[in-house]
């Protein structure tokens, strides 16, 4: 019997109740995405799985970073409910709500009656804050890992995963990736075919896994080369990913000398353009098997990698997970009711 099949015979009577902790400033879109999911999640018999609450210190209504305002309850109101899932959500507000006592002592409180507890974004400032995290594997915004890691030490911060599960303590980094948390929640809870249903009728990506990038790696050399030298090169790159780009051939399509270009792209991008070679080959192979119509072959051969083994190799590499078991992730197995 699963945790959740026991935890419903348990609770006949109730839907598990998913309870997000707000403050001023939330990011909104760091409640309304794994909000929406665990609202719309489904049974087989097309009945509302969860019972949502939004929570606040003292229940008053609470501004968002958007002209939305939202209505709460007193955490002091549910302190003798049982909880099943409580979420912390992030926003600019949580640096602020991390130094609030009372708010502490609540979540604290709701957090030793609930079977798992988790954080979007910079709400993991709020869990550190409770002592919650401690111990365990945490991700929050990528812009934020190593502030986190800096002021509690006794959190292992990792800053490449979309979100972490670690003994039932859930964190994620921002925003979209609150709704890959809540999605894989979801299907530990109901399963994974719910959880892709779920996901389609989202219109998102079918159940990310945690392990992935926080950010595309073509976004990432574009952040790092932050003047834009090699802006054109790097399109050029993507356009022929399927042709031999060692060293000499992309410095002489940047008109430099190879000694010369391998210097100056490290110290611009700070990695080789080796590295960024696979990395935006990685990309395009994952984008190519989100699609479904190629084989792994023939996404092999178009995006530079050689072979199949190769291409297994590159995404081991820079994002833990095998091309088929990616595959796997976003091949649409759910009937339609």
């Amino acid at each position: 019997m699963s945790s959740f099949t026991a935890m419903q015979s348990q609770h006949k009577k109730h839907r598990p109740i998913i309870a997000f902790i707000v403050y001023p400033n939330i990011k909104l879109l760091d409640l309304a995405g794994p909000l929406q999911a665990f609202a719309d999640a489904q049974d087989e018999s097309g009945v509302a799985v969860y019972k949502t609450a939004i929570l606040s210190l003292d229940g008053n209504s609470i501004n968002s970073d958007t002209p939305v305002s939202l209505s709460t309850e007193s955490i002091w109101e549910w302190t003798e409910h049982y909880i099943d899932t409580l979420i912390v959500v992030g926003g600019s507000g949580a640096r602020v709500a991390s130094q609030n006592a009372d708010l502490l002592a609540g979540i604290a409180e709701l957090a030793s009656k609930s079977k798992r507890v988790g954080s979007i974004c910079s709400g993991a400032f709020v869990l550190a804050a409770c002592g919650l995290l401690k111990g365990h594997r945490a991700v929050t915004h990528w812009e934020s890992c190593e502030e986190l890691g800096a002021f509690y030490p006794d959190i292992k911060v990792e800053s490449e995963p979309i979100f972490i599960n670690d003994r039932n303590v859930w964190t994620s980094a921002g925003v979209t990736a609150g709704l890959d948390m809540a999605l894989a929640m979801i299907s530990d809870d109901i399963g994974r075919s719910a959880a892709l249903y779920l996901a389609r009728s989202l219109v998102t990506y079918v159940v990310r896994p945690g392990g992935q990038s926080q950010f595309s790696e073509a976004l990432k050399v574009q952040t790092a080369d932050g003047n834009g030298r090699f802006d054109s090169l790097h399109q050029w790159m993507r356009c022929n990913l399927d042709q031999d780009l060692h060293v000499s051939i992309l410095a002489n399509q940047a008109l430099m000398s190879a000694r010369n270009f391998a210097r100056l792209y490290v110290a611009e991008t700070k990695q080789t353009p080796a590295k960024a070679v696979e990395a935006m080959r990685v990309e395009a192979a994952r984008s190519m098997l989100e699609n479904g119509k190629l084989s792994m072959k023939v996404i092999a051969k178009q995006c530079g990698f050689g072979n199949e083994e190769g291409m297994r190799r590159s995404f081991v590499r820079l994002i833990k997970i095998t091309p088929s078991d990616y595959e796997k992730r976003f091949t649409c197995e759910v009937n339609q009711p």
